[in-house]
């Protein structure tokens, strides 16, 4: 509603939340209440201006306020709702398709899924048919899945016919009138589709004038101006130039500042002792190096050289490891002071609406086979019913294989989420994960207090057993369908055949299709290829799975034949979306890095939450309130230069002893908590809420440069002074560079994807509640309703998602997740790190976010393989930290630089691994001899070793089990898949040979009887080789020395004793591997033994041949020795 007067023009307050919409009201000049409670609109003609109102009220010009009650019509044309809701249903029950070369096509669904559908919101939903002749199509529907009456007559009408009526002169089918809003919508209590609140009823269920003024802050009067916040003309404007509300200001200034998150050093007890050991540790480590140096072993120069140049290359791999975590942080979060803000009634937010900002949800699949469709169905499951405002959340799910399966698997997870997230929200469920609630040992009716509880949990239980069988059976009935379907079409072949009298004999190939529900070809992959259906061949696709829901909670209703009393429960669902990109041949499609921007394009289109958070499909969500405690970091003072929130990745199904480190609980809780310190954690992959317009390659608002030798800081201020700070700004004012011709180059010639990046930015800002907050945005504008999808919006997502959209852009070079690296993850956040942005790492007291880990040894040694060749990617691509800007802290530089180097050390590390055998068969060891200061040096980098240990065991809450853990699965993977990753990086680097990595597979082990078979299965792979000659080398070396020894006329066993110690050490961090090696009785390949057996006699021959014992002046063999005849 607005006012002007005369020349002078409203002050808009602010930017706008959302794409604003026509306001239903008409303007007039002035507006009369009549006695039944309605409006009634006066002409300028009808006003005698000579009389008692005067010449002052001329020129005013007002908006009739859209009371629950009076919803005007669009000049005789139907209710905007009603349209609003066409479009919707019609969008929610197509499927859209479309890309390269072809056009964008809407098909209309009849069915998604064999079983039936009930949510209203769902695609396929059921509903009355169309009462035109000869229309097959479904009613409209609202909210609640009740019949949508455009005309008193209650003529049930679909989308189609009806808008055909309104090209036909808006005439009604039924009863052959025009189309116009009547009163028997009022009179269902439980219909909400008119806009009326059902609290604002007085008791005898009319609609409580009075009531909804007090609700919604209305006026009615006659002539009443509405005078918008902020001053209505520029003469309203204060020297300060905050209009009207410049008390608010006032207030502002005076109200103390409550803060979201807290960060909390680490106690002074713990961290000083931890920095005093790193100094010492660092100065033993110089004095010994240079002692070493100045006393080679002369006896054996080799041996010497070779541990020297080891030993100085662990040095300087511990400083990069140990130094930035000098700093390490713990963070909180206050979940009532984020209530407060922005969930709490205030003069900006009379209704108590949510002024969040919204988020999407991304979750990645590729393969239905590898990646189980009832694990990603789950997850989807525990997204839906995560603690956030409902339309203020969206899911995303990229299945990249383009197959039914996932389809049909994710509109059963859609179904079945009309009972699963009530349920959660009736009471207070956790985890939000079906089968891992049900799964949970214990009583499950602790700490609930609703006496229905144990009676809805199990229906719920019953029904969610019948949502698994519907999955488990889904590739059978997809099997059977298209069968039975494609059985049909060759009998029709036939018969067309002798139809036409052609010869049976040369009858043409029908292609075997994969078919939908509904009876129609599936537009993705097919079981059998086929041209346009295959892997990396077939046409974008995507499905409204849920329709985005209303914006006023919709309760439950009293019904019997419910299964469950959701009455007093908000039974709205989040919107889900299907997509699959549109894959070519020719196209590189940039594996998941690919995939991800597109949901980030797509999602902008559609629903453009400034946030989103990414998940990988067996990753759900433990912990309800996690994503709200995030939000606490991006929406507190401070909260626009954060990039993202990296949550620390947890997993489910470990074996207890955790035998291959696969928690790495050091990483996660030590590295990363330190990383906090500086400038923000590393990204990991999955677990982590961005920032839209930092992965759109912005710089931060304002952000530090570090110059000089002394790293000197420097605050810099990247865009737009702070006057201007609660404008929306365009996409060109953020970047001094990109001019308004540039952006289409950048980002795509998508209109709609480029009008968004002003609109995510300005929501993702906190709110401006306070002078301490620099750049934010006026509190309530967040309240308004989204506007609702429709056809071309989806349209337009679809060509977003085409195979040549990304071409001549930058998309992956600097928008987006970034390409060219098998971890994209860790490049996409240094990049962000080095435009200046910080991040966050949040350990909630719950576990956020849980997933599943391979613990098969030749499955972890092959995913660590992927992360070590990625990193010696980043090594020698641009990415190297050694080319980081001024914006990135100098301990986050050595942090980036340890990530591409850390590959390297397997060189030494293999070298060092066999150093103690070749000591023990050769007799000399590292040092001449074992004296007092070699003694002293070793044991004091030993006791500060330990005592590191200890201090980052204590301040970084792990188990001194799993740092033991670490260190031993680090000598594993070191000797092993670091050096084939070495290996491939420099291949693909020096040849530019692409090495391709097969997906990590997530299926459940054959023996379903024990949880853990999984760990015993030994998979054969020449990673194993490497460990396995060592260890058979040192235990060969260790039973060698001592025969030698033993039997020796002048034993030494000083020598004996050093080469032993260090071939133990390299034993003892074997024995994992050994023990996986052994899986179980009668499981071990053949081939480990022959390998086994083969390298034991090579290598005793071997050196035997080359050093054959000395005969004795007698001519027998001294001591017993071994000697060739």
């Amino acid at each position: 509603m607005s006012g002007t007067q005369g020349k002078k023009a409203p002050r808009n307050p602010g930017g706008s939340a959302a794409p604003s919409r026509p306001s239903p009201g008409q303007p007039v000049k002035f507006a009369r209440r009549t006695p039944s409670g309605r409006y009634l609109s006066l002409s300028r003609e009808d006003i005698d201006m000579d009389g008692e109102l005067g010449p002052d009220y001329a020129n005013y010009t007002v908006h009739i306020p859209p009371t629950p009650d009076n919803q005007p019509m669009m000049d005789g044309a139907e209710p905007t709702a009603v349209a609003m809701k066409a479009e919707e249903q019609y969008v929610s029950n197509s499927l859209f398709t479309g890309g390269f070369n072809s056009v964008t096509r809407a098909h209309l669904m009849d069915r998604v899924i064999d079983s039936d559908v009930t949510h209203p919101q769902m695609a396929g939903a059921k509903a009355a048919r169309c009462a035109m002749p000869a229309c097959d199509g479904k009613a409209m529907r609202n909210e609640r899945g009740d019949d949508v009456d455009p005309c008193e007559c209650r003529f049930k009408i679909c989308r189609d016919c009806y808008l055909d009526a309104q090209k036909d002169g808006c005439v009604c089918p039924g009863c052959k009138e025009h189309y116009k809003v009547g009163d028997y919508a009022d009179d269902d209590p439980h219909d909400v589709s008119s806009g009326k609140s059902l609290l604002a009823r007085n008791q005898n269920g009319e609609f409580d004038h009075n009531r909804w003024l007090f609700e919604s802050s209305g006026t009615y009067g006659y002539g009443n101006a509405f005078m918008p916040k902020g001053g209505m003309y520029e003469d309203d404007l204060d020297e300060d130039g905050l209009g009207g509300d410049g008390g608010m200001t006032a207030d502002m200034n005076q109200k103390p500042f409550k803060p979201l998150t807290r960060k909390m050093p680490m106690p002074t007890s713990i961290i000083s002792p931890y920095r005093i050991f790193i100094v010492i540790r660092m100065f033993v480590l110089i004095f010994y190096l240079t002692w070493r140096i100045r006393n080679p072993n002369m006896e054996a120069l080799w041996l010497w050289g070779m541990s020297i140049v080891c030993e100085l290359w662990f040095a300087f791999s511990w400083l990069l490891d140990i130094l930035p975590k000098v700093n390490p942080i713990n963070r909180s979060t206050d979940l009532a002071v984020l209530k407060e803000k922005f969930e709490t009634p205030s003069p900006s937010n009379p209704h108590g609406r949510s002024d969040l900002p919204g988020l999407d949800v991304f979750v990645s699949t590729a393969d239905p086979e590898k990646e189980p469709v009832l694990t990603t169905a789950n997850t989807i499951l525990s997204i839906l019913a995560v603690d956030y405002p409902v339309e203020k959340l969206a899911c995303y799910v990229s299945d990249d294989g383009g197959a039914l399966l996932t389809f049909e698997a994710m509109a059963e997870a859609a179904s079945f989420a009309n009972i699963w997230v009530p349920f959660c929200k009736k009471h207070d469920i956790e985890p939000r994960n079906p089968d891992s609630y049900f799964a949970i040992k214990g009583d499950p009716t602790k700490g609930k207090r609703r006496s229905d509880f144990v009676k809805d949990r199990r229906k719920v239980k019953r029904e969610y057993d019948e949502f698994k069988v519907r999955i488990n059976g889904l590739p059978d009935s997809i099997r059977r369908r298209s069968d039975a379907f494609n059985a049909r079409e060759d009998m029709k072949m036939l018969k067309h055949l002798r139809e036409t009298g052609a010869d049976p004999a040369e009858q043409p190939k029908v292609k075997k299709a994969t078919w939908m529900a509904d009876g129609t070809h599936w537009p993705g992959t097919w079981a059998v290829s086929s041209p346009d259906h295959a892997k990396g061949n077939h046409a974008g696709i995507l499905q409204v799975m849920l329709r985005p829901p209303s914006p006023d909670p919709l309760y439950g209703l009293h019904d019997e034949d419910q299964l469950i009393d959701y009455s007093d429960v908000d039974t709205r669902l989040p919107m889900l979306v299907y997509m699959s990109r549109e894959k070519r041949p020719g196209y590189d499609h940039n594996k998941k890095a690919g995939a991800m921007n597109a949901l980030v394009r797509s999602s902008a289109v559609m629903s453009n939450g400034p946030f989103i958070l990414n998940f990988d499909c067996d990753h759900y969500i433990n912990n309800a309130q996690a994503v709200r405690e995030a939000m606490c970091f991006m929406m507190d003072r401070g909260g626009e230069r954060i990039c993202y929130i990296q949550f620390p990745q947890r997993f489910e199904g470990i074996d207890p002893s955790d035998r291959y480190a696969n928690h790495n609980t050091v990483f996660f809780d030590g590295n990363m908590r330190a990383l906090d310190g500086l400038q923000g954690p590393m990204y990991v992959g999955t677990g982590c809420m961005f920032r839209r317009f930092a992965l759109y390659g912005f710089d931060p608002p304002r952000t530090a440069e570090y110059t000089g030798w002394l790293f000197n800081k420097k605050k810099v201020t990247n865009f737009k002074d702070p006057e201007s700070d609660m404008e929306q700004l365009k996409a060109e004012d953020f970047d001094a560079e990109l001019t308004a011709q540039l952006v289409p180059r950048r980002f795509g010639n998508s209109s709609a994807m480029l009008a968004s990046i002003p609109i995510a930015e300005f929501q993702a800002r906190p709110i401006a509640d306070h002078p301490a907050v620099l750049h934010g945005r006026p509190p309530g504008t967040l309240t308004v309703p989204r506007p609702p999808l429709d056809p071309p919006t989806v349209a337009e997502a679809v060509s977003v998602i085409s195979c040549w959209y990304e071409d001549k852009t930058e998309w992956g070079e600097r928008v987006g997740w970034i390409y060219g690296s098998v971890t994209e993850d860790v490049v996409t956040g240094y990049r962000m790190h080095n435009r200046g942005w910080r991040s966050v790492y949040w350990i909630s007291k719950r576990d956020a976010f849980l997933g599943t880990a391979p613990i098969n040894m030749t499955d972890r040694l092959h995913q660590v393989l992927r992360w070590a060749t990625g990193s010696v990617e980043i090594f020698f691509s641009r990415n190297n930290a050694f080319l980081a800007s001024r914006k990135l802290m100098f301990l986050q530089r050595v942090a980036y630089l340890n990530v591409g180097i850390y590959p390297f050390t397997s060189i030494f590390l293999l070298t060092y691994c066999f150093i103690p055998a070749l000591s023990l068969f050769s007799g000399f060891f590292i040092v001449q001899t074992l004296n007092v200061a070699f003694l002293f040096y070793l044991l004091t980098i030993t006791i500060t070793l330990i005592a590191l240990g200890i201090l980052e065991v204590k301040w970084s809450g792990i188990e001194l089990e799993d740092w033991w853990r670490n260190e031993q699965f680090w000598l594993i993977s070191g000797t092993s898949a670091h050096l084939y990753a070495v290996v491939q990086g420099l291949l693909k680097v020096m040849a530019g040979i692409e090495i391709s990595f097969t997906l990590t597979a997530k299926a459940a082990a054959e023996d379903n009887e024990d949880i853990y078979a999984d760990l015993y299965v030994v998979k054969w792979s020449s990673l194993l080789i490497p460990p396995i000659t060592i260890g058979m080398l040192n235990i060969i070396a260790i039973a060698f020395a001592f025969a030698r020894t033993v039997y020796s006329d002048n034993p030494r066993w000083g020598k004996f004793i050093g080469g032993g110690f260090f071939s133990f050490w390299v034993l003892a961090h074997l024995y994992p591997f050994a023990k996986g090696l052994m899986g179980r009785r009668g499981k071990t390949p053949t081939i480990v033994f022959v390998w086994s057996g083969l390298i034991s006699i090579t290598i005793s021959l071997l050196w035997v041949a080359i050093s054959p014992p000395e005969a004795n002046s007698t001519g027998g063999a001294r001591g017993g020795g071994f000697q060739f005849p």
